[in-house]
Parts: C-alpha cells; sequence; structure tokens
C-alpha cells in the first residue's frame, strides 16, 4: 500500500479518535463494568483456589489469574459491535453510500474500529488494573508489556476479520444478531474469557488453543501473566497464520457479497 493511501486510512482512524476522546466521561462511565466483573472474579476465584487448598493451580496463582482475566476482559469489552454496525448500515441504506467511496470498505471499517477501540482499551485496562491491583497486588513483568502489546493488536485485528465475516452475512440476510450472540459465547468458552483454558482438560486444551479465538485473547492475557521471547514468538507465528487465512476469506466474502448486494438492488 503506497504512502498516500496509508494516509487516508490514517486520517480515519485519528478522526475517530478524537470523536471518541470528546467524551471521556462516556468512556469512564462505559469502564465501570470492568470493575464489577473483576469485583466477582476475585470473590469467585478467591473461593475456588481456597475450596482447592492450594496456592496454584495449574500453574496460575490467584494473582494470575485475576490479571489473566483483567486483560482478556479488556480486549473484549474494548472492542467494537463491527457485526452490528454493518447490519445497520445494509439496513438504512447507508452501505451504498459507503461503497461508493474512494476507500476500500473493510479497511475504513478497521482504521475507524481501531480508533473507536483504543481510547476503549487505555480506559479499560486503568479501571480494571486498578482495581486487581488493590485486590491481588501488582501485575507481573512489565518487561513484556511490548509484547503483549503486539500481541493484543494482532488479536484484535483477528478479531476484526471474526466480526467483518459475521457482519458480512448482513448483505445477504440483514440480520446478524444470532450470529454475534454465538460468536460471544464461543469467546466466553474457547477464547479463555470465563475461565483460562489451563484450567480445561488436556484434550479440550489443544483444541480450544488451535482456534483463532484463542490467538485473539488466550494468547496476549496468558503473556502478560507469564512473558517469555519463546511463547511470544509462537503466539505471533500462529496470529500471523490466522490473520493471513481469516484476511483471505473475509476478501473473498466482501466481494462475494457486494455483488449480492448490487444484484439485489441494496
Amino acid at each position: 500500500m503506497s504512502a498516500r493511501k496509508l494516509a487516508k486510512y490514517w486520517a480515519i482512524f485519528t478522526i475517530q479518535l478524537q470523536s471518541a476522546a470528546a467524551y471521556p466521561l462516556d468512556l469512564a462511565a462505559r469502564s465501570l463494568s470492568i470493575v464489577m466483573f473483576m469485583v466477582v472474579f476475585f470473590g469467585l476465584w478467591r473461593s475456588t483456589y481456597a475450596a482447592q487448598g492450594a496456592t496454584s493451580i495449574a500453574g496460575l496463582t490467584l494473582r494470575d489469574t485475576l490479571w489473566y482475566l483483567m486483560l482478556a476482559e479488556t480486549v473484549v469489552l474494548s472492542r467494537p459491535r463491527l457485526a452490528q454496525q454493518i447490519a445497520a448500515q445494509v439496513k438504512d441504506g447507508s452501505i451504498a453510500y459507503l461503497l461508493n467511496k474512494p476507500y476500500s470498505f473493510l479497511l475504513y471499517q478497521a482504521a475507524a474500529g481501531l480508533g473507536d477501540s483504543a481510547l476503549r482499551l487505555v480506559f479499560n485496562a486503568a479501571a480494571g488494573g486498578a482495581v486487581v491491583w488493590l485486590l491481588v497486588g501488582p501485575p507481573p513483568a512489565l518487561w513484556g508489556l511490548p509484547l503483549v502489546l503486539v500481541a493484543v493488536a494482532m488479536g484484535w485485528l483477528i478479531d476484526f476479520c471474526v466480526a467483518a465475516l459475521l457482519g458480512l452475512t448482513a448483505f445477504f440476510s440483514e440480520e446478524v444478531a444470532a450470529f454475534e450472540w454465538i460468536y460471544s459465547k464461543v469467546l466466553f468458552l474457547l477464547g479463555g474469557l470465563l475461565i483460562p483454558l489451563d484450567f480445561f482438560p488436556e484434550w479440550l486444551q489443544g483444541v480450544a488453543r488451535a482456534l483463532p479465538f484463542a490467538a485473539a485473547i488466550y494468547g496476549p492475557a496468558r503473556l502478560f501473566v507469564s512473558p517469555s521471547l519463546g511463547a511470544f514468538a509462537w503466539l505471533l507465528a500462529a496470529q500471523v497464520g490466522w490473520l493471513g487465512g481469516l484476511g483471505l476469506v473475509v476478501a473473498l466474502a466482501y466481494r462475494r457479497g457486494s455483488a449480492a448486494l448490487a444484484i439485489n438492488g441494496g
């Protein structure tokens, strides 16, 4: 992509970022949900560790588990409702306006979504991190934070591809709520959002870790509590592979979907 085209999407990103920054109280209010989640998780997992009579389960202490869940929740709560946005654009007809613009529809959605997510990520991490710090102590070694940020960014792109696929189904069906609901439940379990995959039976761990959902959520969160260059290299390789495969599927789905939308007079 040329520098001129890249500047176009950078401008979209910055405009969306500035728009989100104009309402800091709204961002702060939204971050209250992660505060409540972490307080509930603390009570739940403290009772679990006490019932087991152990300070560590599957290699994770209570502190590790809470920090893991904080980052996993931050990632999920910060992502945009892309599928619903595309469905709404199809329903109100604004999709025709967007498709005729001199930019890639998918790259526009990615730039705008990233701008919308960036500040949410900061606010959610700050609020959730403050609560977890007060409850169980300071975070794990911060030397791995740059690696985690790269992993989170790659995971965001993987999630974007899946959400875009769900949104593109609106080109045919107009309604995506059911697909999005199913995806959210898959993230809860196989993505490691509700329970770290380390606590699953070994056979289920293998299945879950081989899927893109784990690369988007579990991988970055697990890297945060146990940073290492080796783990980062394996995670990045998996993320690049999934991103390449999903990106190709999204591009093909968009080409077919936009053609069907034109045929139907959308």
